[in-house]
């Protein structure tokens, strides 16, 4: 029987946008801290389906350069891929000096959905529990800081946002059949989890829990505990001077009607609404 999970009190939506923006600002801070020193930074989300590891991270790169800042999202693994060594397409994707990688996912899909859905034999599995750590470490050695969050939401917040997904036309792909089945299979990923957690939560790389039944707390809190682990400076970027504009006599721009322009829509809604005005005047 699952225990009735307590009430969330969620964080008021002026004080979150106040937050989200001033923590935002100090990623841009770090972020040129970052392209000076050469430093390279993997962040990896992982969690629950449905407990907010993506939107965290659009609120995390949303100002950021992303040649800086890059997300991962792979997809399933092509036939070449899956006679690769498990690790070696995520390799190409790891930062380089300057840059901050993001991965939505990553190699941890062999010890959640691989594992819980039978994509994996337990052999690959349990070679992944004893080379993950070993590939961190590998990683954390060579002077890349791998930080790796886990959102965790209630079964009951899960659901809601399945079927808020399932009845919105613009969040629908966001639903898979692979998703609806971490319902019935809730205690098998718990179990996974657990598992997981005990091989590869090492010092090196350490897993965080974000709690996210409150998205807008999840996403201050996973902002303020990176910003916390990276030992970023200051370091503002060389001031550009704006140069005052030449005037041009040896210029003449086409015709217009020689052009393809986009058809105006904004021009139809502001008509639109003059009409609307008009009829509430009358």
């Amino acid at each position: 029987m699952t225990a009735k999970a307590p009430k969330v009190v969620r964080v008021p939506k002026a004080a979150y946008e106040h937050e989200l923006s001033r923590l935002q600002a100090e990623l841009v801070t770090m972020q040129q801290w970052v392209k000076v020193s050469g430093a390279r930074i993997v962040v990896i989300f992982e969690g629950r389906d449905a407990a907010g590891k993506g939107s965290a991270i659009k609120r995390v790169t949303e100002y950021l350069n992303p040649r800086i800042a890059r997300i991962v999202a792979l997809p399933m693994p092509t036939d070449r891929e899956r006679t690769q060594w498990y690790f070696q397409r995520y390799i190409e994707h790891l930062p380089a000096a300057g840059e901050i990688v993001l991965m939505d996912r990553s190699w941890y899909n062999r010890a959640g959905v691989e594992r819980v859905m039978g994509y994996c034999t337990n052999d690959e599995y349990h070679r992944f529990l004893h080379q993950a750590p070993i590939f961190e470490r590998m990683l954390v050695e060579d002077g890349i800081l791998v930080v790796k969050y886990w959102f965790s939401v209630s079964d009951r917040e899960q659901e809601k946002r399945f079927r808020s997904r399932l009845n919105d036309p613009m969040r629908r792909w966001k639903l898979s059949e692979t998703d609806v089945l971490s319902i019935t299979k809730w205690a098998d990923y718990s179990r996974a989890k657990d598992d997981m957690f005990v091989h590869t939560d090492i010092p090196e790389a350490r897993w965080w829990v974000v709690e996210s039944e409150d998205k807008r707390a999840s996403r201050l809190n996973v902002i303020s505990h990176l910003l916390s682990l990276v030992p970023f400076e200051r370091s503002d970027p060389p001031k550009v001077h704006i140069p005052p504009r030449p005037k041009v006599s040896d210029y003449e721009r086409p015709p217009r009607d020689q052009m393809n322009p986009v058809p105006d829509h904004a021009a139809t809604l502001l008509k639109a609404n003059e009409r609307s005005a008009q009829s509430e005047a009358l």
